[in-house]
């Protein structure tokens, strides 16, 4: 019999995976554990309206969440998982035993070499860049993938000059693909914001960004959005087999009993894509705890993680992109509604069957995929 649990991570997914161990009828005790020392708090907005100023509360915790029992343990960091008894060890010595163990630990921004480069992945990354945005006239952001076209959307609606350099040809390449992620990248300079492709960063010195080329970028603020790494370094010499990140099979179980994985920190087998993925999306972090909770409370009914279909949405220059399945090479795709130079929804084939949908503002036609997309999968794997 369980009697306590300790969730590893504070943010979106810790939360849900407490949330979600009540709501399984879990009366035992539950630990998380944060690095932070800030509650849990919604990332989204960290890149728009908290960056500009507008949404001042992100906090995640509810009334409700007031009322879990759980025993926060915030500002501590977790060094060591001993297999043995599921202890988890802390920097301060301490180690806190449990019967069941949920990594949550997320990812952490990467760096780029170079002095006052900005970071946005946490709260203190996201006040520090707002103070930065509030006294300058010129910002380079390094990398336009979906954190990077978000900062930068931000920073043109403060009315500051952007650029955006990108090192491969097109943006956003990797999950929509080349055509795709061209129409989608256009959305820089039609809102007047320079992007620069197939040149990488040579060197950043202050307030400059020379690439390899010889071009010269002055800026007042460089942010490099340049992706994440899963916070997973501290799990060497547990046993644990990590690839990219914590691996798990879809109920979330790793290869050591009782320890499941979910969120940013876990590369999990996802039956609609029929590969491993590590999902770095509000949406994964939101309902992937509640199969984590499921398998450790031993219950078999985990229907949601047969048929969950990847999703994700960003905000750009006053329009919204979603996206849902999983593209690969080789896929083919095709505008079915709308057009390239407005609202549309496209559609990723593989062998004439819908693998996947983007929309940029038809929220009706991409709903109607989304759930077609369900359908179909639940047709293959039925």
């Amino acid at each position: 019999m369980m009697r306590t649990i300790t969730v590893v991570g504070a943010s979106l997914a810790g939360l849900s995976a407490a949330r979600a161990l009540r709501a399984q009828e879990f009366a035992g005790r539950i630990i998380v554990l944060g690095e932070e020392t800030h509650e849990p708090y919604d990332r989204p907005p960290l890149s728009k309206e908290f960056l500009a100023g507008e949404s001042p509360d992100i906090s995640l915790l509810t009334t409700d969440d007031k009322l879990l029992d759980v025993d926060w343990r915030l500002g501590v960091s977790a060094v060591q998982l001993d297999p043995s008894d599921r202890s988890v060890v802390l920097s301060t010595g301490e180690r806190v035993q449990s019967d069941g163990v949920v990594l949550a630990t997320g990812a952490r921004a990467r760096t780029l070499p170079g002095r006052n480069v900005h970071t946005l992945r946490t709260l203190d990354d996201a006040i520090a860049l707002r103070s930065a945005f509030a006294s300058a006239g010129s910002v380079v952001v390094i990398g336009a993938g979906f954190i990077g076209a978000e900062v930068a959307s931000t920073a043109r609606k403060l009315g500051l000059d952007v650029t955006v350099v990108e090192a491969l040809p097109v943006p956003m390449a990797g999950p929509l693909g080349a055509e795709m992620g061209r129409i989608c990248g256009s959305l820089h300079a039609a809102n007047g914001v320079r992007l620069i492709t197939g040149v990488p960063v040579a060197e950043i010195a202050d307030h400059l960004v020379r690439l390899a080329d010889g071009i010269e970028l002055r800026a007042d603020v460089v942010v490099a959005g340049v992706g994440a790494t899963p916070n997973v370094s501290w799990l060497a010499g547990s046993g644990l087999i990590i690839d990219g990140g914590v691996v798990t099979d879809a109920k979330c179980s790793t290869n050591i009993p009782q320890v499941v994985a979910v969120g940013d920190c876990a590369s999990s087998f996802n039956d609609h894509a029929q590969t491993v993925l590590r999902q770095e999306h509000w949406t994964n972090a939101l309902q992937q705890p509640r199969i984590a909770a499921a398998t450790l409370m031993g219950r078999t009914s985990v229907h949601a993680a047969r048929f969950a279909v990847p999703y994700f949405w960003s905000d750009q220059y006053g329009s919204r992109l979603q996206f849902a399945g999983h593209r690969q090479e080789g896929d083919q795709v095709e505008i079915v509604s709308g057009a390239a130079d407005g609202p549309f929804t496209a559609v990723y084939r593989r062998e004439s069957r819908p693998v996947a949908v983007l929309s940029r503002d038809e929220a009706r036609v991409f709903g109607r995929w989304r759930r077609e997309l369900t359908t179909v999968t639940e047709g293959v794997l039925s």
